[in-house]
């Protein structure tokens, strides 16, 4: 099991570096058991992003836009509120011990507290069946959070972790968490916290096999824009080696 370490200037900046490790450097991973049967490549991978707060807080490459991260953080992560699904991690937060407030309570008690962390995973998500429905685990298993030389701090857990899909649009959201934490704490307590450092660990970091062209084409956008002359130029010609470019 490969394990690396990520350094990266914003969320932006580490959907790409996270992608091309594992693209490069990812051990193969045929998943036995779990919401998605594939082959994948996957890393454990640790990601350290120094300034998660610059924007745009996702790439315009990226599968999500703001107006989704936007939803996503408020409904899945700050809010308790769940409609269809099981649970949501804010659900979770929010019940049946409302993590959130009791530790913007704590801060405002003593800003130096270093016990604040904030548990989505429980005892029960060992199951594979809880009753007669089948049970699916959150990703997100914990955020642990710090408060140091006046920046609030967040360390993550996420079991398993979607890099091409999944962790763009998770590394935004929860930086508009930490966001709305420390507004409310600074306005609660009539404080000037910032944001601070996001820091990620995964054990099962991957992509899977139906996003390896998209992963590649991303990566590698020149050799992606070269083929399509060259491809056009054998379609015009009536080239016979035809066949032979669509195999490369």
């Amino acid at each position: 099991m490969k394990h690396v370490k990520v350094t990266a200037f914003d969320c932006a900046d580490a959907w790409f570096k996270v992608l091309s490790q594992i693209w490069n450097r990812g051990d193969s991973f045929q998943v036995g058991y779990g919401s998605e049967k594939s082959e994948t490549k996957k890393l454990n991978i640790t990601i350290e992003i120094a300034h998660p707060e610059n924007r745009p807080l996702v790439s315009d490459k990226a599968p999500c836009d703001m107006k989704y991260v936007q939803g996503y953080a408020l409904r899945y992560l700050w809010c308790g509120t769940k409609n269809y699904e099981t649970y949501t991690y804010g659900s979770r937060l929010r019940e049946p011990v409302d993590q959130i407030e009791e530790a913007v309570l704590r801060y405002l008690e003593e800003p130096r507290d270093r016990q604040i962390t904030l548990v989505v995973r429980l005892p029960d998500d060992i199951k594979k069946f809880i009753g007669t429905e089948r049970h699916e685990p959150p990703c997100l298993s914990l955020v642990d959070t710090e408060i140091y030389n006046g920046k609030i701090h967040l360390t993550c857990y996420f079991r398993s972790w979607d890099a091409y899909a999944g962790l763009p649009a998770n590394t935004a959201g929860i930086q508009l968490f930490n966001e709305a934490l420390v507004s409310e704490i600074n306005s609660r307590g009539g404080l000037e916290l910032e944001t601070g450092k996001l820091i990620f660990h995964s054990k099962n970091c991957h992509i899977y096999k139906r996003q390896e062209n998209l992963v590649k084409e991303l990566l590698n956008p020149k050799k992606s824009e070269k083929r399509i002359p060259r491809l056009a130029k054998k379609i015009k010609t009536g080239s016979e080696g035809n066949s032979r470019e669509n195999k490369t």
